[in-house]
């Protein structure tokens, strides 16, 4: 089996867990016996193009002709069996599944984010969920508010892709929904039942961990990953001695900061994939307070490969990391709100049997062996079903 891999990769300068998520299903694939020919770009090729370069690429999520080219080429040259699409924005396109199509090459792509109908790929606008293009073929709204990039001429050339884009996917084959909820929202934009599978992502497997102790938030510092509302609770939270570690960069860092200076948090600023197991081994627990609908953040399921449990608001995919409401929970799910995640925090500091079962989850849910066996499965489905007519 033969598999081509695209993705367009975010800029390093923001830590991206799809980046990594990628990267490690094109090794435990390669490690499995597939052989996988990666066809990425990256976002930090775009700093480095003459001027007149960057100007045309105002227009490259629309179709990118030259990408197109280059992945007819690799098609020609390598006769792969699948393309499997992660991120095509902005250097890929989603034209890529008309060229694969074009191809005769079968097409899966994973979704990561709500991008096939919100710009922004968050739901979330000034504070707050959005839903205000959910449906729409054209998202006017999202132009208006300048959601992509924050810049109304970026957003109206977006607004233009996915609108003509829309009938793109339906050359896609099979999608991946990495939790239920995803998959809801694949069928709420038309995707029908049948192109659709279910398969979390998973990390690689990092062994058994000694706990360490206390709270880390690790994450971009942007309002819809939740550190305002983390830094609120934790002024409400009653557990003298216990440390709240916060690791990453971003617009709101000045507010971390203050809080270090006044000693209520350490700040352990942005750090590497290696920083970033350090300080989850010093931790006991690992906070998830998004404001958003994240879909299935990677450091939750770091932190239950590690063995530490998981402190989330019921947003998205962290509840279902933690396991809340199953029989054996690696953690805490609450309402968004200070009160309640600093009784959340409060609760699971002061009850070891959460952090004792997020071994055993990840390795029932989330380890690679369970994982890629089922990325392998999906691909055989799909090989195995006749092209449609």
């Amino acid at each position: 089996m033969k598999i081509v891999i695209a993705h367009n990769r975010y800029s390093s300068a923001q830590p991206s867990g799809e980046n990594t998520i990628v990267d490690y299903e094109i090794g435990a694939l390669a490690e499995a016996g597939v052989e996988v020919v990666p066809f990425q770009r990256s976002s930090d090729e775009i700093a480095a193009l003459p001027p007149h370069r960057k100007a045309a690429l105002a227009v490259s999520p629309i179709h990118a002709a030259g990408t197109q080219r280059d992945l007819a080429a690799l098609f020609e040259r390598e006769r792969p069996d699948l393309l499997h699409l992660h991120n095509p924005y902005p250097l890929l396109s989603p034209s890529v599944v008309k060229t694969a199509q074009r191809m005769g090459v079968k097409v899966v792509q994973t979704i990561h984010n709500y991008r096939h109908d919100c710009m922004n790929g968050l739901y979330f606008r000034d504070g707050h969920d959005c839903r205000d293009c959910h449906g729409k073929r054209w998202n006017a709204p999202g132009v208006l508010h300048g959601c992509y990039r924050g810049s109304r001429p970026q957003s109206a050339i977006m607004a233009v892709t996915l609108g003509a884009h829309q009938g793109t996917w339906r050359g896609v084959d099979r999608f991946v929904a990495l939790t239920d909820a995803m998959a809801a929202y694949l069928r709420s934009i038309g995707i029908e039942e049948e192109r659709i599978r279910v398969k979390p992502n998973a990390v690689a497997d990092p062994g058994i961990v000694p706990l360490g102790e206390g709270f880390l938030f690790g994450a971009r510092l942007v309002p819809e990953k939740g550190v305002e509302l983390l830094l609120e609770a934790w002024r409400q939270v009653d557990l003298p001695g216990t440390a709240l570690r916060i690791a990453g960069d971003g617009p709101l860092r000045p507010l971390v900061e203050a809080a270090a200076a006044r000693g209520e948090v350490e700040y352990l600023g942005q750090l590497d994939a290696e920083g970033m197991q350090a300080a989850l081994a010093a931790a006991s627990a690992m906070v998830v307070p998004s404001i958003w609908q994240d879909i299935l953040p990677t450091t939750g399921i770091e932190a239950l490969a590690s063995g530490r449990a998981i402190v989330a608001t019921r947003m998205g995919g962290a509840p279902f990391i933690a396991g809340a409401g199953t029989e054996a929970p690696a953690g805490v799910a609450v309402e968004p709100t200070a009160e309640a995640l600093a009784r959340g925090l409060e609760t699971v500091a002061k009850d070891p049997s959460y952090a004792a079962n997020a071994r055993a989850r990840y390795e029932s849910v989330f380890a690679p062996e369970v994982t890629l066996r089922r990325l392998i499965e999906i691909y055989e489905e799909l090989l195995a079903a006749p092209h449609p007519v």
